[in-house]
């Protein structure tokens, strides 16, 4: 029986349209590679007597996994693990190929929502918003990095105007002691964005620094981070007529998304109109299943305010062999 807990805390954003474009068959096999409290895993099992393996590195998401272990039995698998991993992950259980990959890219609820976490600037609770429990903390990269790499951390992975300022009130508050705590740090980016003159949005000051954060210590986007690789990933575990969903909460992730997915379906633009398109290029690995990206409905936003930012985009996969690696995404 499904969890009333998990039902009232979290709503799956865009589960439906997740669902639609993966579109669940008997005796296939699906990975959600974003477990987080089963949302999706729950939607596949329920659509069709197929097979979904879970996977999460958060050790607390394996544990709320077990009761659905339960109710599936062996149609449902759970992996404690990075998603751009899951190649080797599944191999492990001798799984070479699937039928359908999706990632939810956003931070559960319950992650935000546990203050002990440390990922919310509206509640106090350590500096920590690792995802996997392991490793550096937020507090490590607020306390020990220099202001230029502050700065660069704040302006590249949360888009922020005022990094600069922000990376200097930093540097002269933990001047004075440490910062380790949530709200000690909201309040610090709060005054020094405010002080900048972009203190009047309708998001929190902090918003995007601690997203910026997040992500720089979690290495969730960019060369080399963990949606990158886990887009090659489903690149070559997807079997042909494979289907891949991906859902993303901000714009570097969906840029992320949307630049692979017109890359390996072959619609990128040439650098200049009057050069032929190259004849040695890897051929299309993905048929687009959506021209843009697929928002939530005003309903959806108005019963979960959360999935306001929601974008999702979708492929096919083709039978044309995975790219290269070092290609770019």
């Amino acid at each position: 029986m499904t969890d009333p807990a998990c039902n009232l805390i979290h709503r799956p954003v865009l589960a439906a349209e997740v669902c639609a474009f993966l579109a669940p068959a008997a005796a296939k096999t699906y990975v959600d590679g974003t477990f987080g409290v089963g949302g999706y895993s729950r939607a596949l099992l329920d659509a069709a007597d197929c097979a979904v393996w879970g996977i999460d590195r958060d050790p607390e998401a394996i544990a709320r996994g077990e009761a659905m272990r339960r109710r599936y039995g062996s149609r449902f698998g759970l992996i404690q693990g990075d998603f751009s991993d899951m190649v080797a992950l599944l191999a492990a259980y001798d799984i070479e190929a699937v039928d359908g990959v999706t990632f939810d890219l956003g931070v559960s609820s319950f992650q935000l929502d546990n203050p002990a976490r440390g990922f919310s600037f509206q509640v106090d609770g350590p500096l920590d918003m690792r995802m996997s429990r392991s490793g550096p903390t937020a507090a490590d990269v607020v306390n020990q990095a220099t202001e230029a790499e502050l700065a660069d951390i704040i302006y590249r992975f949360g888009e922020e105007r005022a990094a600069r300022g922000i990376a200097r009130a930093i540097v002269r508050a933990r001047a004075e002691a440490p910062i380790t705590r949530t709200l000690q740090l909201a309040s610090i980016v709060s005054a020094a964005v405010r002080r900048a003159g972009q203190g009047r949005e309708t998001i929190h000051p902090a918003t995007r620094t601690f997203q910026a954060i997040r992500i720089h210590l979690n290495r969730e986007v960019g060369p080399g981070g963990e949606l990158q690789r886990g887009l090659w990933a489903a690149e070559r575990l997807l079997r042909p007529g494979g289907r891949l969903a991906v859902v993303s909460f901000h714009s570097l992730e969906d840029r992320e998304v949307k630049q692979f997915l017109t890359t390996r379906s072959g619609r990128a633009a040439r650098p200049n109109r009057h050069v032929p398109d190259a004849t040695d290029a890897p051929a299309p690995t993905f048929d687009l299943l959506t021209k843009g990206a697929i928002k939530p409905t005003a309903a959806e936003t108005a019963e979960n305010p959360r999935a306001r930012s929601a974008r999702l985009r979708a492929a096919v996969r083709t039978g044309a062999p995975p790219w290269p690696s070092g290609e770019p995404c």
